[in-house]
Formats: structure tokens, sequence, C-alpha cells
């Protein structure tokens, strides 16, 4: 039987470091409120000629780098993203052309399932490798949410932040990925959305992220402790087997909630919340690649990755490094 396993990772901020204290100098907040709520003491924010295609393809290198792969022997592209370059075409397929591999004729389309993107995309790569219809698979997150913020409500903009991450997976005979669980439920729509579209030329609804943050906590506690108890369950494995958890990085509180839920000590939880912010789809690959670049994930070792987004969609994957 074929696995997908990881190859390689990178990931990419913006130069742009954003700190707490800098936004107090624009709206009503401060340090230790944003501190305190959620964790975050910084977010890097891309500048005006930085898409999220450039993000992504500064990621894609850095794990096509420490993979060993070069660009033209992948033979798929999935980009999770929610803040894509364009309506159409995908991200993806800009990406592609901007690694030089358009001719190759590889598949590349993008996911959008928010914050819960990185799993979809990553579950979705794998499927590919196990039916033998890939052999080796770049799946990014990537997002500039800076630009879908209003940066006049205190609630949101202290939030988010931009970035990218990546791997590449590779077919194997061994297991890395175990086993993933992916699901959502449209009834929660309203409580996490960015409404607005342009139709007809015009804007229509607001342009604005949106969010009620009781309710978006309230939910997230609860599914993310659901589904990570059932991909450790279905796998057949325990808590106690789990070497790193990697969250989705946007409240440090809901990250501790899962934690002590799972019985895991903070020191095996991989944590970077608290420089990047709220990066979406991007949140889980970069944390993934800080771990590993660190020194903290070492080969071997077994990961639960899980994540929350607007939807709400979820989901967790299982994974030996």
């Amino acid at each position: 039987m074929q696995y997908a396993k990881i190859l390689g990772t990178g990931s990419y901020l913006p130069a742009n470091r954003v700190s707490n204290d800098d936004l107090a100098k624009k709206v009503d907040t401060s340090d230790e409120w944003i501190t305190t709520r959620t964790g975050i003491k910084f977010r890097h924010i891309a500048d005006e000629h930085e898409k999220t295609s450039d993000l992504a393809v500064a990621a894609a290198r850095r794990a096509l780098q420490d993979a060993g792969v070069a660009a033209d022997e992948i033979d798929f592209i999935i980009v999770a993203t929610s803040t894509p370059d364009m309506i159409f075409p995908s991200t993806a397929t800009i990406v592609q052309q901007k690694l030089g591999i358009g001719s190759t004729g590889c598949p590349a389309f993008d996911v959008q399932a928010v914050c819960a993107g990185f799993m979809y995309a990553l579950t979705t790569a794998n499927a590919y490798i196990k039916s033998g219809m890939a052999e080796k698979v770049l799946v990014i997150g990537a997002e500039t949410f800076s630009r879908i913020m209003n940066w006049e409500d205190r609630t949101t903009c202290v939030l988010f932040g931009d970035g990218a991450g990546a791997v590449v997976l590779g077919a194997s005979d061994e297991p890395g990925i175990i086993h993933s669980k992916l699901q959502a439920d449209g009834n929660y729509i309203d409580l996490l959305k960015t409404p607005g579209q342009v139709m007809n030329g015009q804007v229509c609804g607001t342009p604005f992220l949106t969010m009620d943050g009781p309710g978006v906590f309230k939910f997230a506690v609860k599914m993310l402790a659901k589904v990570a108890d059932d991909v450790i369950k279905e796998a057949g494995y325990t808590p106690q087997q789990i070497d790193w958890l990697v969250p989705h990085q946007a409240n440090k509180r809901i990250i501790d909630s899962t934690a002590k839920h799972l019985g895991l000590s903070m020191d095996k939880v991989i944590l970077t919340v608290q420089e990047h912010g709220n990066t979406s789809a991007a949140s889980i690959p970069l944390a993934l690649d800080h771990g590993i670049r660190n020194g903290q994930i070492r080969r071997g070792q077994h990961l639960l990755l899980e994540g929350i987004g607007g939807g709400f969609a979820w989901g967790a994957v299982l994974l030996k490094y």
C-alpha cells in the first residue's frame, strides 16, 4: 500500500512586523487587552505589492529545497486560501506559473475552508497519493487577511496576520499520514464570514471580515476537542502517543483548552500565535515548519494537526513525521 509522507516544509512571513503597541496607536486597544484575551503579541502584514501567491511561492521554494525536490518533479499543487489573488484563475495556477512549471501540466487548484483549509488540502493531497494518482504533491496554506480587515474594528483587526506555509508530500511505503477527519456544519455561517462580493461592477455587502467572537470560541473549543478525540481513537492511538500537538494558531486560550482536554502539557504544543497572530490557512504549516526548524519536531515523532474555520469547517490529521 502507498502512503503519503512529509518530505520537506517551508514558510514565509512578510517583513512588516506589527506589534500590539503599534495597533494601539490606531484603534482603542492595548497590549494588555490583546495579550490576555488571545496570547497574540505580533503579526506580520504584507506590503501593498505582495500578493497571496508571492507568499505562497516563497514558502513553496523553501519546502522544495528542504525536501530536495525540484519544482518540475511536483505533479500536483493544492493551495488553501480564503484570500486569493483573483476571483479566478486559482492562486495555485499562479503559483505554478511563478515556480516556472506551468508547462509541466500538473494539476493545480485551490481549497477554501478558511482556517481549516490546510487540513482539507493535506487530506486531499493524501488521498491523491494513496490512490496512486500523484507521487509528489505541493500543499500550501497562504493568506493575506490584512486585505479583508476593517482596521477600525478593534475586535477583529488585532487578531489576524499574513503568511504562508508549505509542505511537500511524497509517496512512501511506510505511513506518514496515518489518519485524518474532516467535518463541517453550515448552520454556523453567520458566526464568522466575509459576505461582500462584486456584482455588476459593484461591491455588494461588507468586504470586511465579521466575527461573533464568543460564539466562535465556544464552538471551536467543543469541536476541536471532539475531532482530536475521534482521529486518535479511530487510528487506534492514545493521546499519550502524541509527541506534538500542532494546532491552528488563533487564540492561546483555545489551544490551552485542547491540550488540557487531551492531557498534554503545553511543552508538547507548538505555539506560534504570539508571533504570528491568526494567519488562517497558513497557521498550521507555519507552526509545523517553525517546530521542525527550531529542533522541537524530529523525524519519527507523531504529530496531531488540527484546526477550525468559518463555515464552520474543521478537521484533524494524525501523522508520523
